[in-house]
């Protein structure tokens, strides 16, 4: 939560944390107290039940909708709310039930004083000590005599009542706000990752991507069979923020059939798959083969690792336009003119990386702390 004003967000667990010291506690205190636990007090841990288990419904449709899966510690964690809810629920129905018989059972005679003595023999107290007539202020009148007094919980305070919650929403938020005051000043260390020395690519071998509203200029190195760059390019389209960018992509094969940058081959078939991207920008659809190569991307990862032909002849049966292009002289001229600009702002040999204006994203940013990045790099883009 709040991840645009803290690095990373406040983690949502810290707030379950506090929940479950809280119950912890105060159904500690039940058990001891027994009897001698409130009504009101009883009714205010049950509202508070409640709200793990509508934290519970909520989470598990996020699960079921969002992240298509569910974990087994959340799935032991949703059976605990709604036994919680049967505790408190519990509670409730023990209040309402006597917890001592003071006086007379209702219904039946006390027991009679016996008719004779015998001194050797056992007999009944027609009187027994906890059946005293003597005024409890606990006791209430259940439509008998005197005698047939029941020992009910106390009313107790309204603040039992309206306290709880509150201090419910306290422990929850204590977590939080401790982790929150203990972070440090990030800013800093957002813009400490280094800067584009060459703002221009000369041969304009770079692609243009375009979108629907471009507020912040960003320029992409992307390797096609990169893991990394698929679930960071994902992850922008479907927080909203990549069609907010004014995209250019410099198309980074990490792939030693045409990176003379690599000893080896860390994705085997990038490179065919590069230059169909970049035979694409003729055609108006480089996008479309980035995606494309994305979504395929183990089938084409697996094809590469048997031979290089193979993700060639797949590329080319699903865009038949980049077949006379994708082995041409220019194409593989165009591809090494973006390795040299990539050696001339000295970038290390990963990707993906991110420059938003001449400012390079960290690597870490890229991911966990993305939102916060953006609010400091690119303002104006909203996820």
């Amino acid at each position: 939560m709040l991840k645009e004003v803290f690095w990373g967000g406040i983690p949502i667990s810290l707030f379950g944390l506090g929940a479950f010291l809280f119950f912890f506690a105060f159904s500690l205190y039940l058990l001891l107290a027994r009897e001698t636990a409130s009504k009101r007090f009883r009714l205010g841990y049950l509202l508070c039940t409640v709200g793990p288990v509508l934290a519970s419904v909520l989470m598990l449709v996020i699960s079921l909708t969002k992240l298509g899966d569910v974990c087994k510690l959340c799935v032991g964690i949703y059976v605990s709310s709604f036994a919680l809810l049967g505790a408190g629920i519990l509670g409730m129905i023990g209040a309402q039930k006597s917890f001592g018989v003071v006086g007379a059972i209702p219904g039946q005679p006390p027991p009679a004083p016996p008719r004779t003595v015998d001194a050797d023999a056992t007999q009944a107290d027609p009187q027994p000590w906890h059946q005293a007539t003597k005024a409890d202020p606990r006791n209430v009148l259940r439509g008998v005599d005197e005698k047939s007094r029941a020992l009910e919980p106390p009313r107790g305070s309204v603040l039992s009542l309206l306290g709880l919650p509150l201090l419910l929403g306290l422990s929850c938020a204590l977590p939080g706000g401790v982790y929150a005051a203990s972070l440090p000043d990030y800013k800093p260390i957002i813009k400490s990752c280094g800067s584009l020395t060459t703002l221009t690519e000369k041969h304009d071998a770079l692609v243009k991507i375009p979108t629907k509203k471009p507020v912040q200029p960003a320029l992409f190195f992307e390797d096609p069979l990169c893991p990394t760059c698929k679930a960071f390019h994902e992850r922008l389209v479907e927080d909203g923020v990549y069609d907010q960018l004014d995209v250019t992509v410099a198309i980074f094969p990490l792939d030693s059939e045409c990176n003379w940058l690599l000893s080896r081959p860390m994705h085997p078939g990038a490179c065919v798959l590069a230059r169909a991207f970049l035979c694409g920008d003729k055609a108006g659809n480089a996008r479309e083969i980035l995606e494309w190569s994305y979504e395929n991307q183990e089938e084409l990862t697996a094809l590469g690792k048997s031979g290089v032909d193979k993700v060639r002849a797949k590329v080319v049966g699903r865009f038949a336009s980049v077949e006379t292009c994708i082995d041409s002289a220019d194409t593989k001229k165009r591809l090494d003119h973006v390795l040299h600009f990539a050696v001339a702002n000295k970038l290390r040999i990963s990707t993906p990386q991110l420059f938003l204006g001449d400012q390079r994203m960290c690597d870490e940013d890229t991911d966990l702390g993305l939102t916060y990045a953006l609010t400091l790099l690119a303002p104006k883009v909203k996820p």
